[in-house]
């Protein structure tokens, strides 16, 4: 993970060599470990390049890098595959020694086909002039640019910046492919002209309409045209499956919705040979992802085998977002089959404060055998109410994603009781809410701006940070989490119909419509989520990484027709995700196969802080930093 940008301008006399005080400041959040400029002059423009590094693989390797030739590189990314890249390697030197030996476009294009994992780049050739810049296919990784009419200049960076009282300037750089500006030739002109070079799944026509809604967004001195010489990228997953069945589907069960489903009801499906097959081939697939991002991080390997520490004594170097749901216990439960047996994993669980009246009373059955379970607050919040009893506190932090999280907590003890599993209890207080969203997370949401953005962001910032509790039978502890990277089960339901949507589609549309559904979302999933969430964990000095994106599984989903990956014709906690739900049948774990999908916002209780009659896509005034 790093923080990479670069500021260009054509005008001389309104160039700076320093980046300005707030967007270095956001920059350097995401790359603690190492910080370095370097500043390219030419006649007709001026270049700053800024890099900041965390440090998580092979050699710690300063960027910007610059070559013999004086070639900038920029990295902001993982190989997993594709590429080899050694353990013991760094890949932005790997990526750039690759760089250094290509001859042409093709060449380049060829390279960035190859990779499998999430990145952004910016790559300058100084022989050429060119400046080359992008995201991987899902754009898992954010890159933002912003050009200024006023001083003739563009700035590119992985986060942005917000002015008080003026709407954001920033945009996301489309994850549609690979961008090239000729610096020269832009200066001479005056017109900056952004050459696409796309994935080769965009059709001639769909260009067109890509070209036109990218050019909607950029001031008049800007244009963007596709590559004359029809260069593309190849696209790194396989396309959706949308066949239909020839026959009408078995129904596996009957009166399956008149009845409360249980793990019974999901082990007919695993009867049938063919289906077994499939979700075990789909748990492979996965766990390796997983593997790869587990492992890829360094660990202390200087202690000797008899110098082991304390496994309480060890910090986690892997974080899960957890919920307890479905997607969280299945990365869990696969994680811990890589991670090494003696390095605590973190949960991170988030709640936000609800008031004692809205917390249903199912969620308090238990409330008087728990008492020793009391969570406590955040440091601000333990402030505002330390003369609370516990008992209170326990009501006001019982959101849903509380009571499933320590459900899902025993069942991962159950599974692996060896394994330190730190169940990392978040509470954030509306004040401290407000505070930081006001402080930090506006900056980092920009340029969305609607509710559910705000709502998905501040949880995600909050669950990232990792600030919060440790709460066991013996004691209630402060914890900060240390872990690097934390791992998130978004794609999950993009992929498997896991949203109400889906079914709401497929109510509609049947198979067909639902598969037109699916195929949207992971066509949209880099402007709707990803950029927004890398930004948001990005800030902690944090890496997020995505096994339900890895390339490998999106390919393995899309090659399934869609009923082997759900059936909505099923109630709720069966039908959505049901390839999932047997994956984790078969993996051991218990009641979470049958949670039904629940919204971040909602399981947190986010959504209930401040306005309730809001609409997910209302603009949010909230994400507006006031004069």
């Amino acid at each position: 993970m790093c923080g990479i940008c670069c500021s260009v301008s054509f005008s001389i006399e309104h160039f700076s060599r320093d980046l300005k005080e707030d967007l270095l400041c956001n920059l350097k959040r995401r790359g603690p470990n190492n910080s370095r400029q370097l500043l390219k002059s030419d006649i007709n423009y001026q270049c700053l390049f800024s890099g900041h590094i965390l440090h998580i693989r092979g050699p710690l390797t300063a960027q910007p890098m610059e070559d013999e030739r004086g070639n900038v590189f920029l990295w902001n990314g993982e190989v997993f595959s594709g590429i080899k890249v050694e353990a013991k390697e760094n890949d932005t030197q790997i990526m750039f020694n690759y760089l250094f030996s290509c001859k042409n476009e093709t060449d380049i294009l060829s390279l960035f086909s190859k990779v499998q994992g999430p990145w952004s780049f910016i790559y300058y050739q100084a022989s050429s002039h060119h400046l080359w810049f992008g995201r991987d296919f899902f754009g898992r990784r954010s890159l933002l640019w912003h050009f200024n009419t006023i001083d003739e200049s563009f700035c590119l960076s992985s986060v942005g910046t917000q002015t008080s009282g003026v709407a954001s300037q920033w945009q996301e750089v489309p994850a549609s492919g690979i961008f090239r500006i000729d610096l020269k030739s832009s200066a001479i002109s005056k017109c900056v002209l952004l050459k696409l070079y796309p994935w080769k799944y965009i059709s001639r026509e769909n260009i067109k309409e890509c070209l036109t809604q990218i050019s909607a967004d950029l001031p008049t001195f800007v244009s963007v045209v596709a590559s004359e010489d029809k260069l593309y990228l190849k696209k790194p997953v396989v396309p959706l499956n949308t066949m239909l069945p020839q026959t009408p589907l078995e129904i596996h069960c009957t009166d399956i919705s008149s009845t409360p489903p249980t793990r019974e009801t999901l082990q007919v499906f695993l009867t049938d040979r063919h289906m077994k097959k499939v979700v075990q081939q789909f748990i492979d697939v996965l766990s390796i992802a997983i593997k790869r991002r587990v492992l890829c991080l360094p660990r202390d390997e200087s202690l000797m085998p008899n110098d082991v520490l304390k496994t309480g004594d060890r910090k986690a170097n892997v974080a899960i977002l957890f919920s307890g749901g479905i997607d969280s216990m299945v990365i869990a439960t696969l994680a811990d089959h890589h991670i090494p047996l003696d390095e605590p994993i973190d949960l991170l669980n988030v709640a936000f404060m609800t008031k004692e009246k809205n917390i249903p009373t199912s969620f308090n059955k238990k409330k008087s055998k728990q008492k020793n379970h009391c969570e406590i607050p955040s440091e601000e919040l333990s402030k505002n109410l330390a003369a609370a009893d516990g008992d209170s506190l326990y009501k006001q932090f019982s959101v849903p994603d509380r009571i499933t999280g320590r459900a899902g907590l025993k069942e991962l003890q159950a599974i692996n009781p060896s394994r330190m599993w730190n169940f990392v209890e978040i509470n954030v207080s509306l004040e401290e809410l407000q505070k930081l969203r006001r402080t930090r997370i506006c900056q980092l949401v920009q340029p969305l701006d609607t509710v559910l953005d705000d709502s998905i962001g501040c949880a995600v910032w909050f669950a990232s940070r990792g600030t919060g509790c440790l709460v066991t039978q013996d004691e209630v502890k402060s914890y900060q989490s240390s872990a690097k990277v934390v791992l998130t089960g978004i794609g999950a339901d993009e992929q498997l119909a896991g949203y109400s949507r889906h079914r709401v589609c497929f109510q509609t549309h049947g198979l067909q419509g639902l598969n037109k559904e699916i195929e949207m979302e992971l066509g949209r999933i880099s402007s709707r989520n990803l950029g927004r969430d890398d930004r948001v964990i990005g800030d902690h000095g944090k890496e997020a990484r995505f096994p339900f994106l890895d390339e490998n599984v999106v390919s393995f989903l899309n090659s399934l027709p869609v009923w082997e990956k759900a059936d909505l014709s099923l109630p709720r906690g069966i039908g959505e995700k049901l390839i999932l739900r047997l994956a984790a049948l078969e993996l051991g774990l218990t009641a979470s196969t049958l949670l039904p999908k629940r919204a971040m916002q909602f399981g947190s209780r986010i959504a209930k802080m401040e306005k309730n009659n809001e609409k997910a896509s209302d603009k949010c005034g909230r994400l507006q930093i006031n004069p």
